[in-house]
């Protein structure tokens, strides 16, 4: 119980610098588990979306699976089953391809 004594006499401006430590350190855990890999996410999306082809099977928000038919600045256009049906999408909506290529490691 002596070292609590001791700690309690610190130093005023020492203990707020102490006192806040624990504040910096949840913010840190915050940033690394939550921020950073949803930035990491989101820059992944942003080039998926950005290297874009024809013919390439992409899937929307809404769970529309569908082949990419042609390409414009903000919307592309859809093929999807049945009887190749054509779908304007915004190119927002995509959220991912069925059948992403592999990522050479």
């Amino acid at each position: 119980m002596y070292w609590a004594f001791i700690l309690m006499q610190a130093d005023p401006a020492g203990g707020s610098i102490v006192s806040f430590l624990p504040l910096l350190a949840i913010i840190a855990v915050f940033y690394f588990l939550l921020f950073l890999p949803n930035q990491r996410r989101q820059k992944k999306l942003q080039a998926m979306l950005a290297n874009l082809k024809n013919g390439d099977r992409v899937i929307t928000a809404g769970g529309l699976h569908g082949t990419v038919a042609a390409l414009r600045d903000e919307y592309l256009v859809l093929r999807v089953p049945p009887e190749s049906t054509r779908l304007e999408v915004l190119r927002s909506s995509i959220t991912g391809m069925e059948n992403p290529p592999e990522e050479s490691k």
